[in-house]
């Protein structure tokens, strides 16, 4: 272990260390367009994902639980876990972690599948649905003051080649 040390090793092995080190710097650093704009992206996105998540958790909330809660109104208030699980991008596993606790607090209810016993549908309740009304509106003031950086017509350009790179 002693040898891994900076002071232990010979001066030909730092000096390749060092080259190496610079050669990675550079790589890293010098990026073609398309993976600067992907993490420029990147770094936006974990930003604003940042201003959001504070919210709810100045609220008490969990912001990964309220998607769930969206993504279920957005589905109309019912939906398979497993649907669910494909329109946040997480696992079936990792679905039954973010419902245990809505369900704990009366966010939503899991009822068996009326034409297949061995799935569950899990819906919206009441307590979620006022939830919802009442949490939104702060957090999307608070996105919105972040976005609001860039002006109207920015806005509308970025929306639209955010939706193009969704395309299949």
């Amino acid at each position: 272990m002693d040898d891994l040390q900076e002071g232990n090793l010979p001066q030909d092995e730092l000096q390749q260390m060092k080259l190496q080190q610079d050669d990675l710097q550079e790589y890293v650093l010098n990026l073609p367009l398309p993976n600067e704009a992907f993490f420029t992206l990147v770094e936006a996105t974990a930003g604003l994902v940042a201003v959001s998540e504070k919210y709810w958790q100045s609220k008490g909330l969990n912001g990964a639980r309220i998607r769930v809660l969206v993504e279920i109104t957005k589905q109309g208030g019912t939906v398979l876990p497993s649907v669910l699980a494909g329109k946040i991008g997480v696992t079936k596993a990792n679905i039954s972690l973010l419902l245990t606790p809505l369900e704990r607090d009366g966010y939503i209810t899991r009822t068996e599948h009326a034409q297949d016993g061995r799935k569950s549908v899990i819906s919206l309740t009441d307590a979620g649905r006022i939830l919802l009304a009442e949490q939104l509106p702060g957090n999307r003031e608070t996105v919105a003051g972040r976005m609001s950086r860039l002006n109207g017509e920015e806005l509308r350009q970025l929306t639209k080649l955010l939706q193009k790179l969704n395309r299949p």
